[in-house]
């Protein structure tokens, strides 16, 4: 039998009654044990040991054993620190002994909680644990037992040993990360545990080659369901694990698909109580995922705004309006009428309104923007605009232009809204920039509008700095894409910068397309006149449709409207006109298409066609119809078109369908007619039409083509004409193909099949090989497998005629025809002796 004897070289006042001296006793035959003082001590101060304490020396006394003689701690001849160190090793490794195993669940109990608690005092402590090999192993092998205190107490252990650098990667070596994923994933599972859990992955966390693997582990959803628990602490460790995942941009897809942006952008709601460490962590992995354009998107679709840190000093500048009336943010004045005068200016404070009365109206959006206003504003008067991020009082202003902090979105506008309004240059440019970024939908769009945002918008594109000037063109850019948005920026009067800046030459190529894009939007044809309808529309017949579409399009008026705008002058201004004319020749099909839209309204709300004609307008369009894309050879339908021809070709059919649609306004007038060679635009059209651009951009192409022919040949023969046919086979047949092909109504397609057979009846030449080339034989042999009768009638009689050629047997037989057409014959239905004579037709 051996004994193990506990001495102490003091006396804690609260032990001072408890024997000193208690062994454990240890038999073959069984084990009796007695608890040694210090597992007691322990477990009866397991929530306020504090190992700095005095209270700590408790881990500081001799294991000595009793008989073999040690010696009294009176008679050791060691200095204090050496007594100490020896004594505090002896017990750590006892405590890492019963770690073991083999031995009893209690005393492994007791041993980890002694460990954990010993632990805390800090690095030293920690040091002396992590002497022992295998220490760090058996801990983690407790994270399986069924206690929730043991549990706890191994997650608390490799809580402290995984924030010292050094351990770490030995923590996660050991199967930490694997053990806490099963031990979090049980159903019930306390608090505590999981707070000293996650805490431990917040400190593995650190490392970047943990966090991929944290990442990837089922512990990315389990995660973010805990930022739904009750537990604040719990919530702050998981902020705080996916803070730090999002550190590493290649987590960010696999963290983004799973649904974390939802979870910390609702951590961020003023309306929902958070601790401050929550809210900082998920700001922090927002801040993360905010440099991905795609990312920043569904950030702000939650409701929230990129707001750029541009130092407390930026807003010295800021001079509030303390005795103006007051007026609504976006410029809305308040009439002052109030209904009793007030002595003392209570009528002010009210903001001239019958509040009493409650004959006032004011939309929750306008309400919203007169609240963000007022506490923007006020922080800024205070001095406190930055303090929520604890940079209020930065010293390092420099370091904080780069920064950017996330607000709730009705606070992000107005402090926006309020930078906007600042002296400093480079925080009005990041502000513009950031709305521009904002402006994804229309809530933003309106809100910014509401805020104010428009009028300092405006007023910056005259600015003496060209970076401000492109960033507020870039911010108008993307709200002029709300109506509304640009019905306001017409009455503010963004047309006089926006054609002053149009009229420099020397002005960078992404401000003047940010220019051309306001004032396309603004100067839309289609507000003064509506679109025309698609020319062609050969369901009625390919002859007579399009000759009463030709007939209606040659008798109507140009219907100008009562209400010319104020900006009509500016607009026709000979500077204004030349430069447009002189981006239309550039190769650069973007600007083409709005040049030509710009144009096109002018030629509706004032058809000046002299002054048109004389800035040389046809060369303008010559520019467009001759682009370089048209020249490269058609691609056979078995070539996969490479990505950038796509674009290209994407591109350049705009700009073509715009510069058609002008051009067919044109027309109408007769000095324009005149003035330009019609032989010339009818090649150029034509050739346009054989090309590879999207068969939607063709309309306005074919269209404008007739309408030249028209005038070219005033007798003019529909069904013998070779521009007709041209039209027919390289617009009409793809359009019905691609009806027969996308369309879901089956009315759809059978109306298609049969106007596709009627123009095949009349033996048009090459439309056997339009139809090949656009793969129309396969969404005909659908329609006589499931179509109605006229339908199939419709389909066979095309498909016979596509027969009558042999190259065509191969496409047939290989999209399954035989069997469909067998099935008619053997139906013995209405048609089945239209399949009979394609079958004989067909190889066998």
């Amino acid at each position: 039998m051996t004994t193990i004897a506990s001495h102490f070289g003091f006396k804690l006042p609260h032990l001072r009654n408890q024997h000193t001296d208690t062994h454990l006793r240890f038999s073959t035959g069984g084990i009796k044990r007695t608890r040694c003082p210090i597992i007691s001590y322990c477990l009866i101060n397991s929530r306020s040991l504090n190992p700095k304490c005095t209270s700590a020396r408790l881990f500081l006394a001799r294991v000595s054993n009793d008989s073999e003689g040690a010696a009294d701690a009176s008679s050791q001849q060691t200095t204090p620190s050496d007594y100490g160190s020896t004594s505090r090793d002896s017990y750590v490794a006892l405590f890492v002994r019963m770690l073991g195993l083999d031995n009893d669940p209690l005393d492994r109990e007791q041993a980890i909680i002694a460990l954990w608690k010993y632990s805390l005092g800090g690095k030293k402590y920690i040091d002396d644990i992590m002497k022992f090999n295998g220490c760090t192993n058996l801990t983690v092998n407790l994270l399986k037992s069924e206690s929730n205190c043991t549990c706890e107490a191994a997650s608390g252990l490799l809580r402290m040993i995984s924030s010292v650098n050094l351990y770490r990667d030995l923590v996660a070596e050991c199967g930490a990360i694997e053990e806490i994923t099963g031990l979090l994933s049980q159903s019930v599972l306390s608090a505590e545990v999981k707070e000293q859990s996650i805490c431990t992955l917040w400190n593995l966390s650190a490392d970047e080659k943990l966090r991929v693997k944290i990442a990837n582990t089922d512990l990315l959803p389990l995660l973010i369901k805990f930022l739904d628990v009750e537990d604040l602490k719990v919530k702050e460790a998981a902020g705080g694990v996916l803070s730090n995942l999002a550190l590493t941009h290649s987590n960010h897809s696999i963290m983004v698909e799973a649904g974390v942006i939802p979870k910390l952008a609702k951590l961020l709601n003023p309306d929902i109580e958070g601790s401050k460490v929550t809210r900082k962590e998920a700001k922090n992995a927002l801040l993360e995922f905010a440099k991905n354009e795609y990312y920043r998107i569904l950030i702000i679709e939650e409701g929230l705004v990129l707001v750029p840190m541009i130092g407390a000093s930026a807003y010295k500048s800021f001079k509030p309006s303390l005795h103006s009336w007051p007026s609504l943010p976006d410029g809305t004045e308040i009439e002052q009428s109030p209904k009793y005068p007030s002595r003392f200016g209570a009528s002010e404070l009210l903001l001239g309104l019958n509040i009493q009365d409650k004959t006032v109206n004011i939309e929750e959006r306008k309400m919203n923007a007169i609240v963000g206003r007022t506490q923007q504003q006020f922080l800024a008067r205070i001095g406190a605009i930055e303090m929520e991020e604890g940079h209020g009082n930065s010293q390092d202003e420099p370091s904080s232009m780069s920064r950017f902090t996330i607000l709730p979105w009705m606070d992000g506008v107005a402090r926006l809204v309020l930078i906007l309004g600042l002296e400093d240059e480079k925080a009005i440019a990041r502000a513009a920039d950031s709305i521009a970024d904002s402006s994804i939908n229309e809530h933003m769009r309106i809100s910014f509008r509401d805020a104010g945002a428009l009028k300092h918008l405006i007023q910056h594109l005259d600015h003496r700095n060209s970076v401000v000037r492109l960033a507020v063109a870039r911010a108008l850019a993307r709200l002029s894409l709300s109506n509304d948005v640009c019905h306001v920026l017409e009455a503010e009067g963004v047309i006089y910068p926006l054609l002053n800046t149009l009229k420099h030459s020397d002005v960078p190529r992404e401000l003047m397309e940010k220019t051309l894009d306001i004032l396309a939007r603004i100067l839309d044809p289609g507000k003064e006149l509506k679109s025309m309808l698609a020319f062609f529309q050969f369901f009625d017949g390919p002859v007579n449709g399009l000759k009463k579409k030709l007939d209606s399009e040659t008798n109507t008026d140009i219907t100008k409207t009562d209400s010319t705008p104020g900006y009509r002058k500016e607009v026709l201004d000979s500077a204004v006109l030349a430069r447009l004319v002189e981006i239309m020749k550039s190769p650069n099909p973007n600007l083409q298409r709005k040049v030509a839209s710009i144009l096109e309204y002018v030629t509706i709300v004032d058809p000046c066609i002299d002054s048109i004609i004389s800035m040389d307008i046809q060369s303008g369009l010559d520019a467009v119809f001759s682009t370089k894309v048209l020249d490269e050879p058609v691609f056979d339908t078995d070539d996969q078109l490479p990505e950038f021809k796509v674009v290209e070709l994407e591109e350049a059919g705009l700009a073509i369908s715009a510069a058609s649609r002008l051009l067919t306004k044109l027309l109408k007038f007769d000095q324009f007619r005149h003035s330009i060679n019609l032989t010339h635009f009818t090649r150029l059209l034509r050739k346009t039409l054989k090309s590879d651009i999207p068969l939607h951009n063709k309309d306005w192409v074919a269209a404008c083509l007739v309408k030249i022919n028209s005038f070219s040949n005033p007798y003019l023969d529909f069904e013998n004409d070779p521009i007709i046919t041209e039209v027919v086979l390289y617009k009409t047949i793809p359009r019905l193909i691609e009806k027969l092909k996308s369309s879901f109504s089956q009315e759809e397609k059978e109306s298609a099949v049969v106007e596709l057979n009627r123009i095949v009846s009349e033996g048009m030449v090459d439309w056997g090989k339009v139809i090949a080339s656009n793969d129309g034989i396969l969404p005909l042999v659908n329609m006589i497998g499931e179509g109605s009768d006229r339908g199939v009638e419709s389909g066979l009689a095309i498909l016979y005629n596509l027969s009558m050629d042999n190259e065509n047997h191969s496409a047939i037989l290989a999209v399954g025809a035989v069997p469909i057409l067998r099935r008619i014959v053997l139906s013995k239905g209405p048609r089945w002796m239209q399949a009979l004579q394609l079958l004989r037709v067909l190889p066998s």
